[in-house]
């Protein structure tokens, strides 16, 4: 049944994401991104960026399914997809008209986090850390820090939602791995929300890699990064024998990538950490590998570099997956290996902008 709802999920998903890039001059006025020279922006022509509402109705759509093939409703699913509402709604509500800023659509991540440690308890009071764990018994503490940690991750996917199929994969190859573990310990439902989650960023990716056809907009990108955030917190409170560092490792990219980017732009850039840049590992990669590699500046070759940029980052994700699912209940191994590879990131990142990428990175000619 939950490999049917995967199904479900992936069909409807797909099916909004078709009718959105069928209708788009309808609708293109309002979702549209027509901003193709922005600081951060490497698309050729106006693309629809309102990926996100086929993804949470494609979520929508097997829950439908779930509730009516067994008569009753999955509530914890529901209470999820109830809690993740409000930062969709800030993310979307920015995809259309252009005028929420960061600050608000991080109180919709915060509001979220709070609903859902309301809903189902998911608050974080321990992260296997001598010291810190006893400040987070106090409840104050605890409920802050959730939804400040809730927050960062949702935002982080959207940091990192620069290219065809990066930030979507990314999600795949996590709530993947949550699944597996969730799978280990027998977590049912947990696995059904992973699953769900699967089966509908897949329907929106077959249109959106490589071709770019339709993008996720800030509504999608908060959303994954929202309902991966609470099943890493909920996984780990629900089932005490999975590492609080299982989710960290999982997630190391898209965390780290944050953390990096806010040290960079305070200090050493000095400047407001909320202002977008085009630093960030992807867009290096794409300035300083990808770009030279593919040297024409027509379209056909502009889609083709932003489709080869975003494989570099599911290597480094998928990489930091595999020793999380093996030492899934080991938060010693975790915490190594979330080192490891915080080394690895930064050597990475100035080894490309000092024009010393390693021989393993690089394309040999131009076309």
């Amino acid at each position: 049944m939950i490999m049917t709802a995967l199904i479900i999920a992936f069909l409807t998903s797909a099916l909004v994401s078709l009718l959105i890039i069928r209708y788009q001059h309808l609708h293109g006025h309002l979702s549209a991104d027509i901003d193709t020279i922005g600081i951060q922006k490497f698309h050729s022509v106006p693309v629809p960026r309102i990926g996100g509402l086929a993804i949470i109705i494609g979520i929508a759509g097997a829950l439908i399914y779930r509730a009516s093939s067994t008569q009753t409703i999955p509530l914890f699913a529901l209470a999820l997809l109830a809690s993740a509402l409000p930062t969709f709604l800030m993310g979307f509500t920015e995809d259309v008209t252009k005028k929420i800023g960061a600050r608000i659509r991080l109180a919709g991540a915060i509001a979220s986090a709070a609903l859902c440690g309301y809903l189902m308890g998911a608050w974080i009071d321990n992260i296997q850390v001598f010291g810190l764990d006893a400040i987070l018994l106090w409840a104050p503490v605890s409920i802050l820090f959730t939804c400040f940690c809730v927050a960062g991750v949702s935002n982080a996917f959207n940091i990192i939602d620069g290219y065809h199929g990066l930030s979507s994969v990314v999600a795949l190859i996590i709530l993947i791995s949550i699944a597996y573990v969730s799978l280990q310990v027998g977590d049912s439902e947990i696995i059904f929300c992973a699953l769900i989650g699967v089966g509908s960023i897949l329907g929106f990716l077959i249109w959106n890699y490589p071709r770019g056809l339709i993008f996720l907009g800030d509504g999608g990108a908060y959303l994954i990064g929202f309902w991966i955030a609470e099943l890493s917190i909920l996984l780990v409170l629900r089932n005490p024998q999975v590492s609080k560092w299982f989710p960290m490792l999982i997630c190391f990219y898209p965390i780290f990538e944050t953390i990096f980017t806010l040290y960079r732009r305070i200090f050493i850039r000095r400047v407001n950490p909320t202002m977008p840049d085009a630093a960030h590992l992807h867009q290096i990669i794409y300035k300083r590998i990808v770009r030279w590699a593919i040297g024409k500046n027509n379209i056909n070759y502009m889609n083709q570099r932003n489709a080869m940029t975003a494989p570099y980052l599911w290597v480094l994700s998928s990489a930091a997956s595999i020793p999380a699912i093996i030492f899934w209940n080991n938060h010693i191994a975790l915490k190594i290996f979330f080192a490891g590879f915080a080394l690895l990131y930064v050597w990475l990142y100035w080894s490309i902008v000092k024009f010393k990428t390693p021989f393993w990175l690089r394309h040999s000619g131009k076309k």
